[in-house]
């Protein structure tokens, strides 16, 4: 999908199974048995586009297709989390997502014209490797995070984030570095 793909939001037999594949995975992830890794894994990698090695998402998960979605090894989800998956989203390994954090890749326009021809605009998001996103955060269409990133609760990512830093506010700024992982614990 090109980096900024303006989109129709009127529904067809296409966008209903998409959606209806989406409801379908959502309940049966979300319903699966939390003591059952196994089960848990089967119906994300069945939701998903793919996914790496030991990915695990606690109930309350919702996204809008599903296969859009790419995740990386040891994925670890909170409750709550919402993932608008338009245009692809990609996460690298080791990320973190921390409980009521959105992701969408999909904007609705200013224009009252426009909304109601249903036109809207998707961006990919691209997650690096090593991320830990916060409860409450949200990540606007088109934003690529860094790897070593830390995304302070409640912030709202609306740029690209570079490499090796920690996030935070409304709208999110670098609040510091990370200068390596051998440093104390604060």
């Amino acid at each position: 999908m090109p980096r900024h793909s303006l989109i129709r939001f009127r529904w067809n037999e296409e966008v209903n199974a998409r959606k209806l594949h989406a409801v379908k995975g959502c309940a049966k992830l979300n319903q699966a048995d939390q003591t059952d890794s196994g089960a848990v894994e089967a119906a994300i990698r069945e939701l998903f586009g793919s996914a790496g090695k030991d990915p695990s998402i606690l109930p309350g998960f919702a996204c809008d297709n599903g296969k859009n979605i790419h995740v990386g090894e040891d994925f670890l989800v909170n409750y709550n989390v919402t993932i608008l998956d338009i245009a692809p989203v990609s996460i690298g390994d080791y990320v973190m997502i921390g409980p009521n954090t959105l992701i969408t890749t999909v904007n609705h326009p200013i224009s009252p014209k426009k909304r109601r021809r249903h036109l809207g605009q998707a961006k990919p998001v691209v997650i690096g490797n090593d991320v830990w996103i916060g409860g409450g955060c949200t990540i606007l269409p088109g934003v690529t995070i860094g790897n070593n990133v830390v995304v302070a609760a409640g912030a709202v990512v609306t740029k690209d984030v570079p490499d090796n830093c920690i996030v935070g506010g409304v709208p999110a700024k670098i609040i510091r570095e990370i200068e390596d992982d051998t440093e104390q614990e604060e």
